[in-house]
Protein backbone atom coordinates (compact mmCIF):
# COMPACT_ATOMS: atom_id res chain seq x y z
CA UNK A 1 0.00 0.00 0.00
CA UNK A 2 2.75 2.64 0.77
CA UNK A 3 4.90 1.42 -2.26
CA UNK A 4 1.64 2.30 -4.29
CA UNK A 5 0.35 5.57 -2.59
CA UNK A 6 4.55 6.97 -3.30
CA UNK A 7 3.72 6.16 -6.55
CA UNK A 8 1.02 7.82 -6.96
CA UNK A 9 2.52 11.16 -5.22
CA UNK A 10 4.79 10.71 -8.00
CA UNK A 11 2.46 10.34 -10.59
CA UNK A 12 0.12 13.41 -9.74
CA UNK A 13 2.93 15.63 -8.49
CA UNK A 14 4.45 14.59 -12.46
CA UNK A 15 1.02 15.84 -13.74
CA UNK A 16 1.12 19.08 -11.33
CA UNK A 17 4.06 20.04 -12.67
CA UNK A 18 3.32 19.51 -16.02
CA UNK A 19 0.01 21.21 -15.93
CA UNK A 20 1.64 24.42 -14.10
CA UNK A 21 0.80 27.65 -15.27
CA UNK A 22 3.66 29.41 -17.05
CA UNK A 23 4.81 32.29 -14.71
CA UNK A 24 3.03 35.60 -16.10
CA UNK A 25 4.74 39.18 -16.60
CA UNK A 26 3.17 41.12 -13.87
CA UNK A 27 -0.18 42.50 -15.31
CA UNK A 28 0.50 46.12 -14.31
CA UNK A 29 3.38 46.44 -16.80
CA UNK A 30 0.95 46.08 -19.23
CA UNK A 31 -0.51 49.73 -18.45
CA UNK A 32 3.24 51.08 -19.55
CA UNK A 33 3.29 48.74 -22.01
CA UNK A 34 0.30 47.98 -23.89
CA UNK A 35 2.00 46.44 -27.06
CA UNK A 36 4.39 44.35 -26.28
CA UNK A 37 4.55 40.62 -26.26
CA UNK A 38 5.27 39.37 -22.54
CA UNK A 39 4.10 36.34 -23.29
CA UNK A 40 7.18 35.84 -26.22
CA UNK A 41 10.20 36.16 -23.92
CA UNK A 42 13.36 34.59 -22.87
CA UNK A 43 12.60 35.44 -18.74
CA UNK A 44 13.70 32.48 -16.44
CA UNK A 45 11.92 34.20 -13.67
CA UNK A 46 10.19 37.62 -13.99
CA UNK A 47 11.39 38.61 -10.62
CA UNK A 48 14.82 39.20 -12.85
CA UNK A 49 13.63 42.09 -13.38
CA UNK A 50 13.97 44.93 -11.54
CA UNK A 51 12.57 48.69 -11.55
CA UNK A 52 16.10 50.95 -12.11
CA UNK A 53 13.95 53.98 -10.72
CA UNK A 54 12.57 56.43 -13.70
CA UNK A 55 10.32 55.15 -15.61
CA UNK A 56 9.74 54.18 -19.59
CA UNK A 57 11.89 57.16 -20.91
CA UNK A 58 12.27 59.18 -17.77
CA UNK A 59 15.98 58.35 -18.91
CA UNK A 60 15.84 60.17 -22.23
CA UNK A 61 18.01 58.18 -25.10
CA UNK A 62 19.11 60.83 -27.78
CA UNK A 63 17.98 61.25 -31.19
CA UNK A 64 19.18 63.25 -34.22
CA UNK A 65 22.71 64.13 -32.01
CA UNK A 66 24.60 67.55 -32.91
CA UNK A 67 28.43 67.35 -33.31
CA UNK A 68 31.20 69.89 -33.33
CA UNK A 69 34.77 69.51 -34.46
CA UNK A 70 37.27 68.37 -32.37
CA UNK A 71 38.95 71.64 -32.23
CA UNK A 72 36.39 73.24 -30.77
CA UNK A 73 35.04 71.44 -27.84
CA UNK A 74 36.03 73.57 -25.04
CA UNK A 75 33.90 71.37 -21.92
CA UNK A 76 35.52 67.86 -21.97
CA UNK A 77 38.46 67.32 -19.30
CA UNK A 78 41.60 65.15 -21.16
CA UNK A 79 40.85 62.57 -19.24
CA UNK A 80 37.35 62.36 -19.41
CA UNK A 81 36.41 58.92 -21.36
CA UNK A 82 34.24 58.66 -24.55
CA UNK A 83 33.22 56.28 -27.06
CA UNK A 84 35.18 56.15 -30.41
CA UNK A 85 33.33 55.44 -32.88
CA UNK A 86 35.50 54.94 -36.71
CA UNK A 87 33.66 53.68 -39.13
CA UNK A 88 35.62 53.37 -42.65
CA UNK A 89 35.62 56.15 -44.90
CA UNK A 90 33.45 58.27 -42.32
CA UNK A 91 34.97 60.98 -39.96
CA UNK A 92 35.79 59.49 -37.11
CA UNK A 93 33.11 60.31 -34.20
CA UNK A 94 33.36 60.89 -30.32
CA UNK A 95 30.30 60.18 -28.23
CA UNK A 96 31.16 61.50 -24.35
CA UNK A 97 30.24 58.94 -21.37
CA UNK A 98 29.40 62.64 -19.41
CA UNK A 99 26.38 62.55 -21.62
CA UNK A 100 25.75 59.20 -21.90
CA UNK A 101 25.68 59.06 -18.12
CA UNK A 102 22.61 60.68 -18.05
CA UNK A 103 20.92 59.55 -21.42
CA UNK A 104 22.84 55.61 -22.18
CA UNK A 105 21.41 55.45 -25.58
CA UNK A 106 22.49 57.76 -28.74
CA UNK A 107 20.52 56.26 -31.62
CA UNK A 108 22.80 58.18 -34.78
CA UNK A 109 23.58 57.11 -37.67
CA UNK A 110 27.52 57.42 -39.39
CA UNK A 111 27.57 57.19 -43.10
CA UNK A 112 25.02 54.62 -44.91
CA UNK A 113 25.30 53.13 -40.77
CA UNK A 114 22.95 53.03 -38.37
CA UNK A 115 24.79 53.32 -34.89
CA UNK A 116 22.87 52.73 -31.37
CA UNK A 117 26.02 54.16 -28.90
CA UNK A 118 25.30 52.58 -25.12
CA UNK A 119 26.49 52.66 -21.95
CA UNK A 120 24.90 51.24 -18.44
CA UNK A 121 26.80 53.06 -15.55
CA UNK A 122 26.13 50.25 -13.72
CA UNK A 123 27.63 47.65 -15.30
CA UNK A 124 30.03 50.10 -16.58
CA UNK A 125 29.12 48.27 -20.23
CA UNK A 126 30.07 51.06 -23.32
CA UNK A 127 29.02 48.94 -26.41
CA UNK A 128 27.87 50.32 -29.78
CA UNK A 129 25.29 48.19 -32.15
CA UNK A 130 23.89 48.30 -35.55
CA UNK A 131 20.40 49.54 -36.05
CA UNK A 132 19.47 47.19 -38.84
CA UNK A 133 17.49 43.86 -38.23
CA UNK A 134 16.03 42.00 -40.93
CA UNK A 135 15.94 45.01 -43.25
CA UNK A 136 14.07 47.30 -40.58
CA UNK A 137 16.00 50.11 -39.04
CA UNK A 138 15.12 50.11 -35.03
CA UNK A 139 15.64 53.26 -32.47
CA UNK A 140 15.86 52.25 -29.10
CA UNK A 141 14.98 54.10 -25.66
CA UNK A 142 15.43 52.85 -21.96
CA UNK A 143 12.85 50.90 -20.33
CA UNK A 144 13.56 52.15 -16.95
CA UNK A 145 13.99 48.23 -15.99
CA UNK A 146 17.00 46.59 -14.83
CA UNK A 147 17.68 42.68 -14.77
CA UNK A 148 21.46 41.45 -13.50
CA UNK A 149 22.15 45.59 -13.00
CA UNK A 150 21.92 45.73 -16.44
CA UNK A 151 19.98 48.32 -18.39
CA UNK A 152 17.32 46.58 -20.77
CA UNK A 153 16.53 48.87 -24.10
CA UNK A 154 13.47 48.37 -26.26
CA UNK A 155 12.69 49.13 -29.57
CA UNK A 156 10.13 51.84 -30.76
CA UNK A 157 9.08 49.70 -33.33
CA UNK A 158 7.92 46.39 -32.21
CA UNK A 159 8.42 47.58 -28.23
CA UNK A 160 10.48 44.73 -27.74
CA UNK A 161 12.75 44.54 -24.54
CA UNK A 162 16.28 44.23 -25.06
CA UNK A 163 19.61 43.03 -22.73
CA UNK A 164 22.23 45.70 -23.32
CA UNK A 165 25.48 43.73 -22.43
CA UNK A 166 24.30 41.10 -24.86
CA UNK A 167 22.45 42.75 -27.25
CA UNK A 168 19.85 40.35 -27.52
CA UNK A 169 15.75 40.72 -27.36
CA UNK A 170 14.78 39.45 -23.87
CA UNK A 171 10.78 40.16 -24.49
CA UNK A 172 8.64 40.63 -27.06
CA UNK A 173 8.23 40.18 -30.59
CA UNK A 174 12.60 40.52 -31.10
CA UNK A 175 13.22 37.67 -28.41
CA UNK A 176 16.35 35.63 -29.46
CA UNK A 177 16.98 38.07 -32.02
CA UNK A 178 21.08 39.55 -31.87
CA UNK A 179 22.57 43.14 -32.75
CA UNK A 180 25.67 42.93 -34.50
CA UNK A 181 28.12 44.54 -32.59
CA UNK A 182 30.88 47.35 -33.95
CA UNK A 183 34.28 47.43 -33.00
CA UNK A 184 34.45 50.22 -31.16
CA UNK A 185 35.99 51.31 -27.78
CA UNK A 186 36.12 53.48 -25.23
CA UNK A 187 39.53 55.70 -24.75
CA UNK A 188 40.04 59.05 -22.99
CA UNK A 189 39.56 62.88 -25.23
CA UNK A 190 42.73 63.40 -25.28
CA UNK A 191 43.96 60.31 -27.18
CA UNK A 192 40.75 60.82 -29.41
CA UNK A 193 41.51 64.07 -30.29
CA UNK A 194 44.92 63.22 -30.25
CA UNK A 195 44.30 60.32 -32.59
CA UNK A 196 41.45 62.29 -34.68
CA UNK A 197 42.99 66.42 -34.98
CA UNK A 198 39.97 66.22 -37.78
CA UNK A 199 37.75 64.28 -36.14
CA UNK A 200 33.93 65.95 -34.46
CA UNK A 201 32.42 65.13 -31.43
CA UNK A 202 29.08 64.80 -29.90
CA UNK A 203 27.57 67.92 -28.78
CA UNK A 204 25.74 68.26 -25.35
CA UNK A 205 22.50 67.64 -25.88
CA UNK A 206 20.25 70.65 -25.25
CA UNK A 207 16.79 70.92 -23.21
CA UNK A 208 17.63 68.82 -20.46
CA UNK A 209 18.47 70.06 -17.35
CA UNK A 210 21.31 67.04 -16.06
CA UNK A 211 24.98 68.10 -14.54
CA UNK A 212 26.89 66.98 -17.62
CA UNK A 213 29.83 66.23 -16.39
CA UNK A 214 29.45 64.86 -13.10
CA UNK A 215 28.71 61.23 -11.94
CA UNK A 216 25.38 60.33 -9.82
CA UNK A 217 27.01 57.45 -8.77
CA UNK A 218 30.05 58.56 -6.75
CA UNK A 219 31.98 56.09 -5.63
CA UNK A 220 30.24 53.21 -7.20
CA UNK A 221 33.00 51.29 -8.58
CA UNK A 222 34.61 51.03 -4.94
CA UNK A 223 31.65 49.67 -3.83
CA UNK A 224 31.78 46.24 -2.26
CA UNK A 225 28.26 44.99 -4.28
CA UNK A 226 26.69 46.28 -7.16
CA UNK A 227 23.11 48.13 -7.20
CA UNK A 228 20.56 46.18 -6.90
CA UNK A 229 21.67 42.86 -7.88
CA UNK A 230 21.20 39.52 -5.76
CA UNK A 231 23.30 37.61 -8.29
CA UNK A 232 25.73 35.15 -7.79
CA UNK A 233 29.47 36.83 -7.22
CA UNK A 234 32.48 36.03 -9.58
CA UNK A 235 34.65 33.23 -9.07
CA UNK A 236 38.83 32.90 -7.97
CA UNK A 237 37.99 35.47 -5.60
CA UNK A 238 37.95 38.58 -8.65
CA UNK A 239 35.79 41.10 -6.80
CA UNK A 240 32.39 42.17 -8.16
CA UNK A 241 33.59 45.52 -9.54
CA UNK A 242 36.09 45.05 -11.06
CA UNK A 243 36.16 46.23 -14.48
CA UNK A 244 37.03 43.16 -17.33
CA UNK A 245 37.68 43.19 -20.57
CA UNK A 246 34.99 40.74 -22.74
CA UNK A 247 35.81 39.40 -26.28
CA UNK A 248 33.01 36.91 -27.02
CA UNK A 249 32.49 34.82 -23.90
CA UNK A 250 35.98 35.14 -22.52
CA UNK A 251 37.40 37.96 -20.21
CA UNK A 252 40.17 39.29 -19.40
CA UNK A 253 40.50 41.08 -15.51
CA UNK A 254 41.86 45.07 -16.18
CA UNK A 255 44.23 43.98 -13.30
CA UNK A 256 46.22 41.52 -15.38
CA UNK A 257 45.78 43.73 -18.34
CA UNK A 258 47.63 46.61 -16.17
CA UNK A 259 50.12 44.99 -14.45
CA UNK A 260 51.40 43.33 -18.16
CA UNK A 261 50.64 46.01 -20.62
CA UNK A 262 49.82 43.58 -23.54
CA UNK A 263 48.58 39.89 -23.55
CA UNK A 264 48.13 38.49 -27.16
CA UNK A 265 46.53 35.01 -26.35
CA UNK A 266 43.44 32.76 -28.12
CA UNK A 267 44.20 34.82 -31.48
CA UNK A 268 43.76 38.20 -29.78
CA UNK A 269 46.08 40.79 -28.91
CA UNK A 270 45.01 43.57 -25.93
CA UNK A 271 46.95 46.23 -25.07
CA UNK A 272 46.32 48.45 -21.61
CA UNK A 273 47.87 52.53 -21.32
CA UNK A 274 46.98 54.97 -18.61
CA UNK A 275 45.41 58.00 -18.92
CA UNK A 276 41.39 57.25 -19.17
CA UNK A 277 39.36 58.40 -16.12
CA UNK A 278 36.72 56.55 -14.84
CA UNK A 279 33.28 57.47 -15.02
CA UNK A 280 31.83 55.77 -11.60
CA UNK A 281 34.88 57.25 -9.13
CA UNK A 282 34.38 60.40 -7.51
CA UNK A 283 31.25 63.23 -8.31
CA UNK A 284 33.49 65.29 -11.01
CA UNK A 285 34.28 62.73 -13.72
CA UNK A 286 37.38 64.71 -14.87
CA UNK A 287 38.82 64.44 -11.43
CA UNK A 288 38.88 60.82 -11.15
CA UNK A 289 40.75 57.86 -10.76
CA UNK A 290 42.76 56.35 -13.46
CA UNK A 291 41.22 52.88 -14.86
CA UNK A 292 43.56 52.98 -18.41
CA UNK A 293 42.51 52.62 -21.92
CA UNK A 294 42.36 48.75 -23.68
CA UNK A 295 42.88 48.31 -26.78
CA UNK A 296 41.33 44.95 -28.62
CA UNK A 297 42.89 43.16 -31.73
CA UNK A 298 43.02 40.31 -34.38
CA UNK A 299 46.74 39.40 -33.29
CA UNK A 300 47.07 37.87 -36.86
CA UNK A 301 45.05 41.05 -38.84
CA UNK A 302 45.61 43.65 -36.69
CA UNK A 303 41.66 44.32 -36.98
CA UNK A 304 39.50 46.20 -34.19
CA UNK A 305 37.32 43.73 -32.40
CA UNK A 306 34.08 44.39 -31.24
CA UNK A 307 34.55 43.87 -27.04
CA UNK A 308 33.37 45.18 -23.87
CA UNK A 309 34.57 46.63 -20.65
CA UNK A 310 32.17 45.83 -18.04
CA UNK A 311 32.24 44.86 -13.87
CA UNK A 312 32.83 41.45 -13.56
CA UNK A 313 29.84 40.65 -11.72
CA UNK A 314 28.12 41.47 -14.94
CA UNK A 315 30.14 39.31 -17.14
CA UNK A 316 29.76 36.41 -14.42
CA UNK A 317 25.87 36.51 -14.68
CA UNK A 318 25.41 36.61 -18.07
CA UNK A 319 28.19 34.48 -19.09
CA UNK A 320 28.43 31.93 -16.46
CA UNK A 321 30.35 29.57 -18.15
CA UNK A 322 32.86 31.89 -19.89
CA UNK A 323 36.21 31.65 -19.72
CA UNK A 324 38.69 33.76 -16.98
CA UNK A 325 41.76 34.51 -18.87
CA UNK A 326 43.50 34.60 -15.78
CA UNK A 327 47.34 34.31 -17.11
CA UNK A 328 49.75 31.91 -15.37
Amino acid sequence: MKRMLATLAIIVGTAATAQAPVEEAPRFWNVEWPDTDFANNAIQSWTEVMSGGPPKDGIPAIDDPQFIRVGDEDRIGGREPVIAVEIEGEIPRAYPIRYLTWHEIVNDTVGNVPVAVTFCPLCNSGITFDRRVDGQVLSFGVSGKLRNSDMIMYDRETQSWWQQAIGEGIVGEMTGVELTSLPTWMESWDEFRTRNPDGIVMAQPTGFNRAYGANPYVRYDSSARPFLFSGEMPPHDIPPLVRVVRVGDRAWPMTRLAAEGEVVEAGIRLTWNAGQASALDQRSIADSKDVGTVRVFDAETGENLPHDVMFAFAYHAFWPDGDWMLGS
